[in-house]
């Protein structure tokens, strides 16, 4: 009966799939888990400890709305020496609750009921939701695989309509490892900016690209800093998942309306993960991002295993260039992707995400993350066999 109170348009958003396959397997023994997008790595030692003295010198109260000063001119120093974008600390920057947070409130911030969000799929299940939420319609541009699902010009055209408003654009994707070359970029810039489009760019994954490709930001190219909103955090590259700090970087009018839903929702983020952050960043400015460095190589060992691996156990898999994440094709099974991921995890004990929840686009694949014990991945992939085997 209390259902008649909750409001439809939340109502009819579906719950998140990747969450769902978590729950299950939370419930049985002896599982490994592909499935949560989350670094294996603990945050390094210097930067916790930052927070431990933090909270033992008793900086217990809140901070601005902002987010501390000193963390907002890190941020500048770090998009400006590693992606040749630039903002001004004081009123560019919104220190956010995870980039999830600044993902949220920039579409509400952007989007007008009945206003269409473009966005590439398969993509991260949270911008459809968040387009709803902020009443807006989210409009799908499928990318394939033959194109290393790269967003294509002519496919995202064919899809703005005289009500398309935002284009929501993240890369290194989430859930393909696919990259953009900036070639490419410049072209989705040339038809923001003749359709009048602002980018918010989802670029959490940044750090993580492989074989010396280097993700540009799409905000870095002529006439695209006025009308883009750069979206990041710590939780990937960091390794700082349950810090849960992140944050958006636009002009300052868009700011200013961001920090206005942030302030009456939100407040501030944790002082504890601003001071944390702040350090993550000094600490690789020092050390040209050593840390980060150190991950990324041992996630790309990861991923060529994973890539070696599927392909050699006959799931075409495309080689990732970005990201911590394989989307192999499981078509010739016979068995779509939820199919098959209820299938693996009931009788292998293996967590897989179906392709199905990043959009209609990823039917037909699943969601693999390496970011996972490399001796976990050969047993894991030992099972995956057993499981085809038995199709």
């Amino acid at each position: 009966m209390s259902s008649r109170f909750v409001n439809p348009a939340i109502a009819a958003v579906p719950p998140s799939a990747i969450r769902r396959f978590f729950d299950i397997a939370g419930t049985m023994k002896d599982v490994i888990s592909l499935g949560v997008g989350e670094p294996d790595f603990v945050t390094p030692f210097a930067v916790r400890n930052t927070a431990i003295d933090s909270l033992l010198d008793g900086e217990t109260q809140y901070t601005t709305n902002a987010g501390i000063l000193p963390l907002r001119e890190e941020i500048v120093h770090y998009l400006q020496t590693r992606f040749e974008v630039s903002y001004a600390p004081d009123s560019e920057v919104l220190v956010t609750v995870g980039a999830s947070e600044a993902i949220d409130i920039a579409l509400r911030v952007l989007v007008r009921p009945g206003d269409e969000v473009l966005i590439p799929e398969p993509c991260y299940i949270s911008y459809q939701a968040c387009t709803r939420f902020a009443l807006g319609v989210p409009v799908n541009v499928p990318t394939h695989a033959q194109n290393n699902f790269e967003l294509l010009p002519e496919d995202l055209e064919a899809r703005i309509t005289p009500q398309s408003r935002v284009l929501v654009l993240s890369y290194p994707s989430n859930p393909t490892g696919a990259v953009m070359p900036r070639e490419r970029l410049e072209r989705i810039a040339e038809l923001a900016i003749r359709h009048d489009l602002f980018v918010v760019c989802d670029e959490i994954y940044a750090e993580l690209c492989y074989d010396g490709f280097r993700q540009p930001s799409i905000a870095s190219l002529p006439g695209m800093r006025e009308r883009s909103m750069v979206v990041s955090g710590f939780s990937k590259a960091f390794a700082m998942t349950g810090f849960r700090l992140g944050y958006l970087c636009a002009p300052a009018e868009i700011v200013r309306a961001c920090a206005r839903i942030h302030q009456y929702t939100i407040m501030c983020a944790s002082r504890q993960s601003q001071v944390a952050a702040w350090n993550a960043l000094r600490q690789g400015r020092e050390t040209d991002y050593a840390e980060v460095s150190r991950m990324r190589e041992s996630y790309d060992r990861r991923r060529r295993l994973m890539v070696k691996a599927f392909n050699e156990m006959g799931l075409p898999c495309f080689e990732p260039k970005g990201a911590f994440y394989a989307f192999p094709d499981i078509r010739h099974t016979g068995l779509n992707s939820e199919q098959f991921c209820e299938r693996l995890l009931k009788e292998q004990h293996v967590v897989c995400v179906p392709g199905s929840a990043f959009g209609p686009s990823g039917e037909g694949h699943i969601r693999c993350c390496y970011a996972t014990a490399t001796d976990s991945l050969l047993v894991a992939f030992e099972r995956i066999k057993a499981f085809l085997a038995g199709l």
